[in-house]
């Protein structure tokens, strides 16, 4: 197996198409498609489906690809860690940001970065932790805001913030509280619109819940942020969220936040990068500016509900 067919196969995944990914690559197709075949032979499985209207990658294709893009990666990182001098760091680093706070650090980050490092190419990418957590321990990324749930022992890692979560509705809601505040109890009984168990912050909130001996009476299920915001206009329930990712609607008058009683519940960020992998210059750039970034929006109140921990 050689890196120009990983590179081969990758570009025609990428592209939908040999034709395309063969003008890409400037090579010509039946090349192309000769290396492909000979992957193929050597990997035992068939990795496209060949069409007249393209190519798409069967089951095994699509677990080739992802292994693929990894070494790649890796690759990459490694000629860039071998070029790149130690003032003036520069290549590309993958930054993975959950979707609950791509909304309040990721513009920062790009800014940061254009400002401190042009040389550094940055590629955000938006998941939920559990794509996350896979893609940091397969080298597909090169750091990733993670949740500490107590799972994160395989990886690096530097407490970045302690963030607040509040009882959010739509404003004047029919399941808003009388007072400033909601008990736990009463939040537990009102219908609950929550990421799924693969996103960070459930875990954490049904822990607390069942650890104070309630459960949650109804669950709706929404992996989207911006979906989970159209249901909770919608008045079809509440949640237990950190304010972050609501705040251009709570500043509105669109949604409102409410502290709960008896229970605080909050959830530690965490900044993780690989055990096995090294940092480039630049991942560890990228790194530093991270944890200065998440401090400043702390300090600046840019982060809301959120405590630095950086140092900690």
């Amino acid at each position: 197996m050689e890196l120009r067919q990983l590179r081969y196969f990758v570009a025609i995944v990428d592209h939908g198409s040999l034709s395309r990914a063969a003008r890409a690559l400037h090579v010509a197709q039946p090349a192309l498609t000769q290396q492909i075949r000979q992957l193929e032979e050597e990997l035992g499985a068939q990795l496209l489906h060949r069409s007249a209207q393209g190519v798409v990658s069967t089951d095994a294709g699509k677990t080739f690809h992802e292994h693929a893009q990894a070494i790649l990666k890796q690759v990459e990182d490694a000629r860039s860690a071998v070029a790149q001098s130690a003032d003036k760091p520069a290549g590309t680093v993958a930054l993975g940001i959950p979707q609950s706070v791509s909304n309040v650090l990721a513009l920062p980050m790009l800014t940061a970065v254009r400002t401190s490092y042009p040389d550094i190419s940055l590629q955000i990418t938006e998941e939920l932790t559990g794509n996350l957590t896979e893609q940091l321990k397969s080298g597909r990324i090169n750091l990733a805001v993670l949740f500490d749930d107590g799972q994160l022992g395989a990886f690096a890692g530097a407490p970045l913030v302690e963030e607040d979560m509040m009882f959010i509705t739509r404003a004047g809601s029919r399941f808003a509280p009388k007072g400033r505040s909601i008990a736990l109890r009463k939040a537990a009984a009102v219908p609950m619109i929550l990421p799924g168990l693969q996103h960070g912050v459930r875990p954490r909130i049904e822990s607390i819940v069942r650890r104070a001996g309630l459960s949650l009476s109804q669950v709706i299920d929404i992996n989207s942020v911006a979906i989970l915001k159209s249901a909770l206009l919608a008045d079809i329930g509440a949640t237990i969220l950190p304010v972050a990712p609501m705040m251009s609607e709570i500043e509105h008058g669109e949604l409102q936040a409410f502290p709960l009683n008896g229970a605080a519940i909050s959830r530690t960020v965490v900044l993780c990068w690989s055990r096995n992998i090294p940092l480039t210059n630049a991942g560890n750039a990228l790194k530093n500016l991270v944890m200065t970034v998440s401090g400043e929006l702390c300090a600046s109140g840019r982060w809301p509900g959120a405590r630095s921990l950086h140092g900690a």
